[in-house]
Order: structure tokens, then sequence, then C-alpha cells
């Protein structure tokens, strides 16, 4: 194998990881979880 072949695979599986990450951030699943932090700084503390 040779270490251009290696430099392109590494490149392929990272952008696959960051494309898996994107989509999972923006995915509809986490909108409730991702609003509820987002308004955490202006809950009245108790």
């Amino acid at each position: 194998m040779d270490i251009n072949v290696l430099r392109g695979v590494i490149a392929v599986v990272s952008l696959a990881i960051f494309l898996g990450i994107v989509g999972w951030a923006y995915s509809r699943h986490q909108k409730a979880r991702f609003d509820e932090a987002a308004n955490l700084p202006f809950a009245e503390k108790d």
C-alpha cells in the first residue's frame, strides 16, 4: 500500500465522519434537546 493511497483513505474516512456529525447535529431527533440546551442560560433559578 502506497502512502498516497493511505492518505486518500484517511481523507475519505475523515469526510464521512464529519458528514455524520453534521447530519446528527441537524437531525430532527436532536432539535428538542438542543432547543432545551439553548434556553438554559435564560432559565430562572428556584
